[in-house]
């Protein structure tokens, strides 16, 4: 994983000079509408099958929760900690409760980020190797990606539309296509699948399809 860190680090370190500095409010629009959709599931839907290949819907939204308490521990300086990143943690909130537990843990995340002197923060993230530690305005950005895709994720699960604001997906466009493809994201732990084929597609499909989603799953 620690190579695979490396080449995520090259990628965004390079962005950094081209977007703009602060996407903090735009990360937050994306979060918040995670959560609208989120606060959609029911008990009854946590079986439903998602885009990431080998979870149900149950599964995606564990995920979902306990990366919001990780990165909110790092931003914080508590990022080694090992319990803050254990699915299994919350596993039983999510299947309680899926609005409210995701809910909860998103906000979390989003004040942890707005405190003062967070880019400039060093933020360690044990999933990307043993002592992995990233400047948190690109950890922050790796968060940004992941749930502008997640939130999609979810919303093709329940078979409901998804729609950001332009500046959104202007905003995580070159950080998605940034995040290089290889043999790497078939292995155990990727954080995505192989891209899929371009052809015609709007910016947000774009996105999609280079981390490895076909924006026709939930018609599939």
């Amino acid at each position: 994983m620690i190579g695979i860190a490396l080449s995520y680090a090259c990628a965004y370190d390079l962005l950094m000079l081209i977007t703009p500095p602060d996407l903090l409010p735009l990360h937050r629009i994306a979060v918040l509408k995670s959560i609208d959709v989120v606060d959609s599931v029911r008990p009854t839907d946590l079986d439903r099958a998602t885009p990431c290949e080998g979870w149900n819907l149950a599964d995606l939204l564990a995920h979902m929760t306990v990366q919001h308490r990780g990165f909110a521990a790092a931003a914080r300086g508590l990022g080694t900690d090992p319990d803050v990143w254990r699915v299994e943690n919350v596993v039983a909130a999510v299947r309680a409760d899926p609005g409210r537990a995701y809910s909860e843990s998103a906000h979390d995340v989003l004040d942890a980020f707005a405190a003062d002197g967070t880019a400039d923060a060093p933020f360690a993230l044990p999933e990307f190797g043993e002592g992995a530690v990233f400047p948190g305005a690109m950890a922050m950005g790796f968060h940004f990606v992941d749930y502008v895709v997640h939130g999609w994720d979810v919303a093709a699960s329940l078979d409901v539309p998804y729609e950001l604001p332009a500046d959104v997906v202007a905003a995580v466009l070159p950080l998605a296509l940034a995040v290089p493809d290889g043999k790497f994201r078939t292995m155990a732990g990727a954080p995505f699948a192989r891209a899929v084929e371009q052809g015609g597609a709007d910016d947000f499909e774009r996105i999609l399809r280079h981390l490895g989603r076909r924006p026709d799953w939930a018609q599939r």
